[in-house]
């Protein structure tokens, strides 16, 4: 990141269940304990995301069908565009899906290799991945002890959370310590 030619991207997908998720909390021992409603489904919705280590600026594609080669490429070419508007290189850091050495993508990625590249992590290592954090904190500010009648409730709570992330934020500047 000490190169002021290069943006580092952290790149990754994502699920959020409608089923919600809770964590511990405190209450006052006065108090009745609280009951947490929970829809009795296995709902999720799916997205890809990319952060920008130098500023916290996100980049994200909902996904409603599955992840794949072909919805992965998009996600690469929507990501290509926001990522050389500053006229640096791009490189992004990225697991070892099956489907991120797509065939069906690869001419492509040799096309824009001089100023977009993927570099992967080491296999079974995705915990290295900067973005895993951003999801554990969408999930955390948006998802947790929280009742989801329906998956547009989870999509609305997330994709708002997303939105404020867009152009970068103090939050996110705190939670990869930059400067």
């Amino acid at each position: 990141m000490a190169d002021p030619g290069i943006d580092l991207w952290a790149t990754d997908e994502v699920h959020f269940q409608q089923y919600g998720s809770s964590c511990l909390m405190w209450v006052p021992s006065e108090e009745k304990d609280p009951v947490l409603l929970h829809h009795p489904t296995r709902k999720s919705i799916g997205y890809f995301g990319a952060v920008r280590l130098r500023d916290g600026k996100l980049v994200f594609l909902r996904e409603e069908e599955k992840f794949n080669a072909v919805t992965f490429h998009e996600f690469l070419k929507k990501l290509q565009q926001t990522g050389t508007e500053s006229g640096r290189r791009v490189v992004v850091i990225i697991d070892n899906a099956r489907y991120h050495h797509a065939k069906l993508h690869a001419d492509w990625r040799n096309q824009h290799a001089p100023q977009f590249v993927l570099n992967f992590l080491p296999p079974y290592s995705s915990d290295l991945n900067p973005i895993e954090r951003l999801w554990k904190l969408t999930r955390r500010l948006r998802l947790h002890n929280r009742y989801f009648p329906t998956l547009n409730a989870v999509i609305h709570s997330v994709e708002s959370q997303f939105n404020e992330w867009v152009e970068g934020s103090e939050i996110i500047r705190k939670l990869y310590v930059i400067n």
